[in-house]
């Protein structure tokens, strides 16, 4: 299943500049999903961090792990039309600087869902050029 960004706007709250998703690439829903994010040169963040050295935050790529959660979540089932609220993350791990041109794939599977509490987690990769770059759980609340 591919998605693009306008269908993921349907989906999603988020907008630019927070909408750190372009394009889903395959999804199952609840259980997994890959997309894709391109890394602009022109992004305002890149005018301070840094200058002659530029690299995206690291918390862009955590938020990136989390969006994609979000649409695998939110797409059908119980979650539709909920607001994710983005409540923890856990051994992350940052292995390769995101630079300005890169597109990052963000691959995400479904660790743990606590249906009581409507909170999931999930564990998340984000490659550039085929290298891992990040990594970690990412815990969100559906309200």
């Amino acid at each position: 299943m591919k998605l693009n960004q306008e269908e993921i706007k349907k989906i999603m709250p988020h907008r630019d500049p927070m909408l750190l998703v372009d394009s889903v690439e395959e999804m199952v829903p609840l259980e997994s999903i890959v997309t894709k994010f391109y890394v602009s040169p022109d992004r305002d963040i890149f005018k301070g961090h840094f200058p002659g050295n530029p690299v995206l935050p690291g918390v862009y790529s955590v938020e990136c792990m989390a969006q994609s959660f979000n649409i695998m979540m939110l797409y059908e089932g119980k979650y539709v039309g909920k607001t994710p609220l983005f409540i923890g993350i856990n051994n992350v791990r940052f292995r390769k600087p995101v630079k300005p041109g890169d597109t990052m794939e963000v691959h995400v599977k479904l660790l743990s869902e606590r249906e009581d509490k409507a909170i999931v987690t999930g564990a998340a990769e984000v490659y550039t050029d085929g290298d891992l770059a990040a990594s970690g759980e990412v815990s969100i609340a559906m309200r």
